[in-house]
């Protein structure tokens, strides 16, 4: 079996990037191809740590998702999570999300920056920078309600 404790980059882990309490629970196999694990380490290096560098440690909901997470987490059909190229950051507070997206937008190269919410309050931000950074987007959304 392969490892799966390694970091991908400094403060960034493979586990922490894979993760998925919806995978472990139904036993669903979730692991990244050698170019989804080079857009994971991409996507940690250029917008992760540069974040963490700023505000100290960060949380993250989502990384990558094999397509059969993402159908059972209801994530969109072609998500940047499929390729390695997103993240979900977990927000502690309204006041430290706005932080986090201003960072984000100010400093770093991302193909999309969504600041999301839905009904029951929860919020987080959605994040993806490309493997190629020639296609990432620079879309911004600093109010992006999801439906519950």
């Amino acid at each position: 079996m392969a490892r799966k404790d390694f970091q991908l980059t400094e403060h960034f882990s493979y586990h922490e990037m894979t993760r998925s309490m919806w995978a472990e629970k139904r036993h669903v196999d979730n692991t990244p191809n050698s170019l989804q694990l080079a857009a994971l380490e991409n996507l940690c290096r250029r917008v992760l740590e540069p974040l963490r560098r700023q505000f100290g440690p960060i949380r993250i909901n989502s990384g990558f998702r094999s397509e059969r997470v993402n159908e059972g987490v209801h994530g969109v059909g072609q998500s940047k999570h499929l390729s390695g190229e997103a993240a979900d950051i977990h927000l502690p507070n309204l006041e430290t999300g706005r932080a986090y997206f201003r960072f984000i937008k100010q400093h770093c190269d991302i193909d999309q920056l969504l600041f999301e919410y839905n009904s029951s309050g929860a919020m987080w931000i959605h994040v993806s920078c490309c493997l190629d950074p020639n296609e990432n987007r620079h879309q911004v959304f600093p109010n992006y309600k999801i439906k519950n």
